[in-house]
């Protein structure tokens, strides 16, 4: 009960929030139960307690769970969640003090370019395939929402659809996670420096506005939404959120420098002379300098836009 009064205190505050800032508001929706995959106590000893002797978690109103550890719990258990995934229950333990895991140095230093095609190119002309796990699986999911739609509603056999369909999403999201760890991991391990776009995500993935007909008033001109919409899809697919999270969070964890740069210019402007404008990449894999003629593949180019203005901030910030 503590913490469904929580998420709404929460969900209030959120709405209070934009309705002053002036955004969209969207008035918090009622969600059943049965929409709840998570419960989680702020406070270790409060509701639930971890007990590392015996590796098991203390449950009000449940009593003692034997928990499988994947990794040893370091640090001061601040708090406790309960997280469920299809048929499967997961423990989440937040924790304040944990030591740090510093790696030697390299002396080697990269910006990061993140993209669909090529998932990661970097300044060194490094390149990172993309997986592109939701094509992967797209076949194998499509017939699995085909039998979910045929399954009669109620039946037994329905519910057991359901949770085939929640099953390839959560091996999509899973294969996309462990893929993230891994390339963060080898990046950490390889650079000292580490250099991304602060990307707002968000904005990237919106739908293509509409393009009224100026000779023909309530019609409407061609505005490419489904060109718009399969990039948006790759963009989802990728993941770039939470590979940046993640990498971030070993960069600091293996005492790397990390710094987050603005994208204004770094695909469109020249590295040689300066020169930014949208006709400098006069193809997606390829940037023409229009002023001094400069060549260069355009996401090797745009990593090291992106190094260079890292090193900068990373000078004024230190100085």
């Amino acid at each position: 009960q503590q913490a469904t009064l929580r998420r709404l205190n929460k969900a209030f505050d959120g709405f209070f929030r934009r309705v002053k800032c002036g955004d969209k508001p969207g008035y918090p929706r009622f969600k059943g139960k049965h929409r709840f995959d998570s419960v989680e106590w702020p406070k270790d000893g409060d509701g639930a307690r971890w007990l590392p002797e015996t590796k098991r978690v203390y449950l009000q109103g449940i009593g003692q769970v034997k928990v499988h550890l994947h990794r040893q719990v370091q640090g001061r258990v601040k708090t406790i969640q309960i997280k469920r995934q299809g048929r499967h229950w997961m423990l989440v333990l937040s924790c304040d003090e944990v030591p740090a895991n510093p790696l030697p140095a390299t002396g080697a230093q990269a910006g990061i370019d993140v993209g669909v095609v090529t998932y990661a190119t970097l300044s060194d002309g490094t390149e990172v395939a993309n997986p592109r796990w939701a094509r992967q699986e797209a076949a194998r999911l499509e017939a699995a929402q085909q039998r979910l739609q045929r399954a009669k509603r109620g039946s037994n056999n329905r519910v057991a659809r359901r949770e085939t369909v929640a099953a390839r999403h959560r091996k999509i999201a899973n294969r996309r996670k462990d893929f993230h760890h891994k390339q963060a991991r080898k990046l950490v391990a390889r650079y000292d420096l580490l250099a991304v776009e602060d990307l707002t995500i968000s904005n990237m993935v919106r739908r293509a506005k509409p393009k009224p007909d100026p000779d023909n008033p309530g019609q409407f001109l061609p505005n490419g939404a489904r060109a718009k919409s399969g990039l948006n899809r790759s963009i989802s697919d990728a993941g770039w959120g939470q590979f940046v999270s993640i990498l971030r969070a070993k960069a600091e964890d293996a005492g790397r420098t990390w710094i987050e740069v603005n994208p204004r210019h770094t695909s469109d402007g020249c590295e040689c002379c300066g020169h930014a404008a949208p006709e400098n990449r006069v193809s997606q894999a390829e940037f023409v300098c229009q002023r001094c003629g400069h060549q260069a593949p355009a996401d090797e180019h745009a990593a090291r836009n992106i190094l260079r203005a890292g090193l900068a901030l990373h000078t004024a910030t230190a100085a």
